[in-house]
């Protein structure tokens, strides 16, 4: 209770035309003292009276005020969305003029791109403004501090209010391509249709043999007569699916490229969805299919929430034909257990980017 009182009190900070307005006061006062003249303790008194109606005026401009602010559904961070602000002057019959709105600049808290004036707030009236925000990390946002400030009416006081919001707000990790991104994903793209290429049954085609190709499918007689080794192509009766194993047995000091393989599985999941392949996302125990369990809102919320955490050995592919992808930072595990086949990408092959720390969560602490 005391901590919220500390936090909601008003601060105050005397600006310049306060400075200059108290020096004139000192000046007219020190003149009054010393040529005993009336006139002049009459100013000093109008003068010190107008300063205390200022500190008055202004204290009642922040009384009373409630601000509420809404972000849209799915937010991933680092990107600037439009947030909704509402401020909401409670009192009876006075209004308030001259406020600004700002977000509190604490570590990892959501940046306005810029505050919003109001320069009226009628008694009993709701106004609110769209602003750009951006969430810097991912994870559980419980508390999202703003500042009414005011220095209304005579500037000779900047007086701020504090208020913490209790709603909470769920932040995905970036889904937006870092350095090196676009270069794997259009890699995996590539693996992808090659290895789902002749996996079904109906004849499709007889084309020119590819490196790396299985020679099961090798076609000796269209070979012979165009003297160069062709491959029976067969159309695709399955859809593509995209196993895709994010390792959370991470050792402490690599904490920062945990957070990178964070943003890169996310980069994935999101990119190759909208490609139309199912994602069947598995870490640790957790185990989800894209479409057939939800959409892929989900894989990134639990991504949005997810920590290094000690596990027990890797668990095994669950689908043979499926193309797998897994981020991990001990590769050699995963092959004994089964991921031979697998695109792993360990921080040799995913290495963090010069001068990065991988964009680490933010929020309060949540689990996956």
């Amino acid at each position: 209770m005391l901590r919220d009182m500390i936090a909601r009190r008003v601060r105050y900070k005397i600006t310049r035309g306060g400075m200059l307005f108290t020096c004139a006061i000192a000046l007219v006062a020190i003149g009054a003292v010393i040529s005993a003249n009336n006139l002049l303790f009459l100013i000093v008194a109008a003068m010190m009276a107008t300063l205390l109606i200022s500190g008055l005026v202004s204290r009642l401009c922040l009384a009373e005020l409630n601000l509420d602010f809404l972000v849209p559904e799915h937010v991933p961070a680092g990107r600037t969305v439009p947030g909704r602000l509402y401020v909401r002057n409670d009192k009876w019959f006075i209004p308030s003029f001259s406020l600004r709105v700002e977000a509190i600049r604490d570590p990892g808290s959501p940046v306005l791109k810029s505050g919003v004036y109001f320069p009226l707030i009628s008694s009993g009236t709701t106004l609110e403004e769209t602003v750009e925000v951006r969430f810097p990390k991912r994870g559980r946002y419980q508390q999202n501090s703003f500042a009414f400030s005011t220095s209304f009416p005579f500037g000779f006081l900047d007086k701020t209010a504090r208020v913490t919001l209790r709603r909470e707000a769920i932040i995905y990790p970036s889904i937006d391509p870092q350095p090196g991104f676009d270069d794997l994903l259009a890699g995996i793209t590539g693996e992808i249709e090659t290895h789902y290429r002749g996996l079904g049954r109906d004849f499709y085609r007889i084309r020119p043999y590819e490196a790396f190709e299985s020679a099961r499918h090798v076609d000796w007689k269209a070979s012979a007569r165009v003297g160069s080794i062709q491959v029976r192509e067969f159309a695709r009766e399955q859809e593509q699916v995209v196993e895709l194993y994010l390792d959370r047995d991470v050792a402490p000091e690599l904490d920062a490229w945990f957070e990178h393989a964070v943003n890169c599985c996310a980069f994935l999941a999101w990119r190759l969805s909208s490609q139309g392949a199912s994602i069947h996302f598995r870490s640790a125990g957790y185990e989800f299919r894209q479409p057939e369990d939800g959409d892929i809102y989900t894989i990134l919320k639990y991504l949005a929430l997810v920590y290094p955490q000690r596990t027990d050995a890797p668990e095994p592919p669950l689908d043979e034909t499926s193309f797998k992808v897994v981020l991990t930072p001990a590769p050699r595990a995963f092959r004994d257990a089964g991921w031979m086949h697998a695109r792993i990408l360990s921080p040799d092959v995913l290495p963090l980017p010069a001068g990065g720390t991988g964009g680490g969560g933010g929020g309060d602490s949540g689990e996956g």
